[in-house]
């Protein structure tokens, strides 16, 4: 009597398609996968217990570390959670800034996780694609918040600053150039036989599964269900837009490939509506004279105040739209949570002390003791942080629900019984952020 003997085979986390921060352990009889062990924890920066050590307003830089490739989301949604605590109420215009911030983020998340699997199943010429349209997201992101990846622009009680001088336009210009890298992209993909052969019918997970699982976004809704936060439970103003939300049947790595390429397409019409919709601004009656953060300095310490409440401060890209006449439309009235604007900062000793305060440890921004769980639509499902506040400068105790870590509960599920090759085209389709995943 013949025994037939497994292997076991370690796929990462020194392996191309695992990017260094995973650990898949194969049990393989032959190139058949029997069992999967799923090692985490290769990112592991200990998030909610840094956020629990700084200040509310210093924590929010490190919710752009969760999902890196869509951190204006993780911006958005850690800033809703902490307001909610607060009873603070935000401008109309910033739930606005925030959905079409999100939406831009949503959308360079997209066309890396498809690029970069088919990438890996060997279509280069669509990664570049892709990779084409995502420059185009991040040069507008840059020009939003004067930072391309950890972009820190919401902030509490509102955003960084308002939307630069034609921005607008600038979307505009850019939409059209990013359905065209898509619909190539579908050109080379939806009817290649090898692409297909890779992807259809491999890696399914069936609804009841899923849902069983707690898995959310794109995942789930590869499988039918039309589960979409930003629908099922509407927050800023998505209950004021009009958008779809694409559904597969199969739940295989090929419908979560076509629901992630039609959430694109979404995403540009609300940021397109949101334009349309969005209440103007504040506008200067009167011209204003721009200084320099320097003068605005020396002429505070001098004494010479009388001409600063008619400048404006000059200020680089990444504090562009923070100054005094945006902040009606950008951030709240409320003086306790919300920094001055720069022109208070540096033309007052009062401004700079305010800033000063609202900053430094066991002295700033006091939110209320309470609780609050607010949950948004990320790139990979549903994003959500409980924040539990005692009264003081900083939070008591923030736990985040990373969309991904339910998806990879999964993935045994899905890879045992197919072979060594459909792990790539797996694991690619569950677009693993390590940052969300491991905290």
């Amino acid at each position: 009597m013949t025994h037939k003997k497994s292997y076991f085979l370690n796929m990462g986390p020194a392996h191309p398609a695992m990017h260094g921060v995973i650990r898949l352990v194969l049990e393989l009889d032959g190139e058949r996968i029997l069992n999967t062990e799923v090692e985490i924890g290769y990112l592991h920066r200990a998030f909610e217990k840094h956020t629990e050590t700084e200040t509310w307003s210093n924590a929010v830089p490190y919710t752009d570390r969760l999902n890196y490739v869509s951190p204006l989301i993780n911006n958005s949604a850690f800033c809703c959670a902490v307001e909610t605590v607060a009873g603070v109420s935000i401008p109309e215009r910033v739930r606005y800034l925030r959905v079409i911030a999100s939406e831009i983020s949503r959308v360079a998340d997209h066309l890396t996780c498809v690029g970069a699997s088919a990438m890996e199943l060997g279509a280069f010429t669509v990664f570049l694609y892709l990779m084409e349209g995502r420059e185009y997201l991040y040069q507008l992101i840059d020009c939003l918040c004067g930072a391309r990846v950890t972009t820190d622009y919401a902030r509490l009680g509102g955003v960084k600053g308002d939307l630069p001088e034609g921005f607008a336009e600038r979307f505009r210009a850019v939409a059209p150039k990013i359905r065209k890298v898509v619909a190539d992209s579908e050109a080379l993909l939806n009817r290649n036989r090898i692409f297909l052969d890779r992807v259809e019918g491999v890696g399914v997970i069936s609804q009841a599964d899923a849902l069983a699982y707690g898995i959310t976004g794109p995942f789930l809704r590869s499988t039918g269900v039309a589960y979409d936060v930003r629908r099922a439970h509407p927050y800023l103003v998505y209950d004021r837009l009009d958008f779809e939300v694409p559904v597969g049947t199969r739940g295989d790595n090929l419908d979560r490939y076509l629901v992630r390429l039609a959430e694109i397409e979404q995403s540009l019409r609300i940021v397109e509506q949101c334009f349309a919709q969005m209440p103007e601004g504040p506008v200067a009656l009167s011209p204003w004279e721009m200084k320099d953060a320097f003068t605005f300095e020396d002429m505070g310490k001098a004494g010479s105040t009388a001409l600063l409440p008619r400048c404006l401060a000059k200020t680089c890209r990444t504090l562009d739209g923070s100054g005094r006449d945006k902040a009606a439309g950008v951030r709240a009235d409320e003086p306790a949570l919300v920094l001055p604007s720069k022109e208070e900062v540096y033309g007052s000793i009062e401004g700079l002390m305010n800033q000063f305060e609202a900053v430094m440890w066991s002295w700033g921004m006091r939110v209320p003791a309470g609780e609050a769980y607010h949950a948004v639509e990320g790139g990979n499902g549903e994003l959500g942080f409980h924040v539990v506040s005692d009264g003081s400068d900083r939070a008591y105790r923030v736990r985040c629900r990373p969309p991904c870590l339910f998806i990879m509960a999964a993935l045994p599920q899905m890879l045992n019984g197919g072979y060594v090759a459909d792990v790539v085209a797996t694991f690619g389709s569950v677009n693993m952020i390590a940052g969300e995943l491991d905290r």
